[in-house]
This record gives C-alpha cells, sequence and structure tokens, in this order.
C-alpha cells in the first residue's frame, strides 16, 4: 500500500509530528511483513485507494512509534534507515535508547501518548508486483535482490539512462553494505561482501564520470584503492576523475599505475593522456589571451 500519512498528537491543538507530504515522498508498506507498527497495517486494511481517514490509537499502540518515525526522517534526509541500531556496547545501546536524535520523539518515547493518524491511500498493489525499497528488505531478500538489481542497472546503462543506471547500482550498494555494517570489520564474510560491493561501486563510478560528478568519483576510487592497491579499474577512473578537475600531476600518476599494472592497456592510456595534453593547450591558450588583456589594460 501506498499512501501519505500525516501525525497528530492528540489535543485541542493537534501539533503535528510527521508530515510525508511535507517530505514529498509517500509511505510505502508491505502488509504482511510484520511492520513495526503493526496499527498501520490494521487500519490499511480498512480503506481503500483514494480513500482519506484519520485515526486516533491509544497509547499501546504506538509505543513504537518513535522508532519508526527516526527510520523514515533518516530515509527522507537520505541517512541509513538503521542508524543507531547497529552492534555496539552496552553504554552506547543506552545512550541510542536515551536519545533518538529528535527531542519530540524523545519526548515522545519517555511518555508515550495516543496519537491521531490522518491517512490517504494512493494505491494498493497486488502481491508480487511491487519491488520494495532496499531498506524495507529482510536481510535475504537484500542478498537475493542484489543480481537482479545489478542486472537492471546494466541494462539501463546500456540504453544510456545513465543516471537511472546509478540509482540501481546505489541501491545494491546499500543492499550489501547494510548486510556488511552487520560483520566484523576484515572477517571472511566482511571481505566477501566487500569483494561484491567493489564491483557494483565501479560501475556506479562510471556513471557519475559521465553525468560530471567527478569528486564523487575520486572519494569513490580512493576508498576502493585504499584497500585493493591493484584495481586497475579504480585507478583509471580516478585518473579521468583527476584529469577532468585539472589535477594534472594526479592523473598522469594513476594513468602510469594502470600501465604498470595492465600494459595491454597502453592504447587506452595513450588516448586519455592526449586528450589531457590538448586540453591543456587549449587552456594555456584561453589564459594567454585572458592576462592579456588584462594586462593591457
Amino acid at each position: 500500500a501506498t499512501f501519505h500519512y500525516r501525525t497528530l498528537r492528540c489535543g485541542d491543538e493537534e501539533t503535528p509530528v510527521d508530515d510525508s507530504r511535507a517530505r514529498g515522498k509517500p509511505m510505502e508498506l508491505i502488509v504482511g511483513k510484520k511492520f513495526k507498527l503493526p496499527v498501520w497495517e490494521a487500519v490499511l486494511r480498512t480503506m481503500r485507494p483514494g480513500e482519506r481517514a484519520r485515526f486516533r490509537c491509544d497509547a499501546k499502540h504506538v509505543v513504537l512509534y518513535p522508532l519508526v518515525s527516526k527510520s523514515l526522517r533518516n530515509i527522507a534526509a537520505g541517512k541509513d534507515p538503521l542508524e543507531g541500531q547497529r552492534h555496539c556496547c552496552n553504554i552506547a545501546q543506552m545512550h541510542e535508547h536515551y536519545s533518538l536524535g529528535y527531542p519530540d520523539l524523545d519526548e515522545l518515547q519517555k511518555n508515550p501518548q495516543p496519537l491521531i493518524f490522518d491517512i490517504e491511500v494512493l494505491k494498493v498493489e497486488p502481491p508480487g508486483s511491487y519491488q520494495q525499497d532496499p531498506w524495507a528488505m529482510t536481510d535475504e531478500e537484500k542478498l537475493q535482490a542484489v543480481p537482479q538489481i545489478h542486472k537492471e542497472g546494466n541494462e539501463l546503462y546500456r540504453q544510456g539512462k545513465v543516471p537511472e543506471a546509478a540509482a540501481k547500482y546505489y541501491d545494491a550498494i546499500a543492499c550489501l553494505k547494510n548486510l556488511q555494517m552487520k560483520e566484523q570489520p576484515g572477517s571472511p564474510d566482511w571481505i566477501e561482501l566487500d569483494q561484491k560491493i567493489t564491483p557494483l561501486l565501479l560501475n556506479y563510478c562510471q556513471c557519475k564520470l559521465q553525468c560530471e560528478e567527478y569528486y564523487e568519483v575520486l572519494d569513490h576510487c580512493s576508498s576502493i584503492l585504499n584497500k585493493y592497491e591493484d584495481n586497475v579499474k579504480a585507478y583509471f577512473k580516478r585518473g579521468k576523475a583527476h584529469a577532468a578537475v585539472w589535477n594534472v600531476a594526479e592523473a598522469q600518476a594513476d594513468f602510469a599505475k594502470v600501465l604498470a599494472l595492465d600494459p595491454s592497456l597502453r592504447p587506452v592510456v595513450s588516448k586519455e593522456l592526449r586528450s589531457l595534453e590538448a586540453r591543456l593547450r587549449e587552456k594555456d591558450a584561453e589564459d594567454k589571451i585572458r592576462f592579456k588583456g588584462i594586462f593591457s589594460q
């Protein structure tokens, strides 16, 4: 079910707590998946697409609302919805339960109270027709979904739909990153997941190169090379990004590393170096004209 919701405190003023319309994205919920807020499933089962209704729910039914709200707010802000729900020491867990990072939610957590939900159902999809967002999947579903999401990204890239392909690669990476965060860094399972993330991240970087988002490419490729010093593709893509932002020495160093690791790529690297040299000559010519105009005044 896809729906908009407003959460209000009970009382004369009905102070708003959350509003999906204000965030610009409706809520999506798969009924029967044991959502943390069962009361939402219960009320949605009574509604039809296009219907809008208000429900007053007793405090006992909304005790977990602050945690749900925190996750939804994190998603809207582009953060990990499970932020703070990692393996951590007892002191950290105590602190996390003490503060959710939002004062209004902290107050609701300490003093549970009845809430009003103003819900408008936008659409209801039959079972099997809906593709979940990665954050809503179970660990097993995430692992199973990655190959299909990767394939969809590749197909979009072949069609020239580069931003859409990047979004698919991002979703696949998010699935694996979420699983990786639950493993001990450096453990066999962590490394196995990281090796699955790397090619997806390189595909994502290729999309970002074409979208001219060069600094993101520099960050991601550097993170790969910090772990895998012999990754030729990471050096090559980082070299192209350095060249695009006029980091000439860094670009030349990365391209030299590519040749040292794989001499068969000399024709491709030579082409990139010639392109960089041509751009440098063009830039020098433009600078001479510009500075000549300044000094002749």
